[in-house]
């Protein structure tokens, strides 16, 4: 299933949102290595095989869920 990934970035106004394969724990993972290592860089590659990189020092937050596109109709 894959997994939406909304990533806040200081100074800039939108967020980014990436849709990935990558279950949430190897999100999470990924997360805290580039937090933890100096001149970190948080890497996401996309259902489509595009790559984001954004530098961890920049990073305002990062919120994992589930996907919800494709759906049509309400949510209840």
């Amino acid at each position: 299933m894959a997994v939406e990934v909304k990533i806040g970035v200081e100074n800039v106004a939108r967020e980014l949102v990436v849709e990935t394969d990558q279950d949430a724990e190897a999100v999470s993972s990924a997360l805290s290595e580039a937090l933890t290592s100096e001149g970190g860089l948080f890497s996401l590659t996309d259902t489509k095989g595009k790559v984001t990189l954004v530098p961890a020092a920049k990073l305002a937050y990062v919120e994992i869920g589930r996907s919800v596109s494709g759906q049509v109709g309400f949510r209840s």
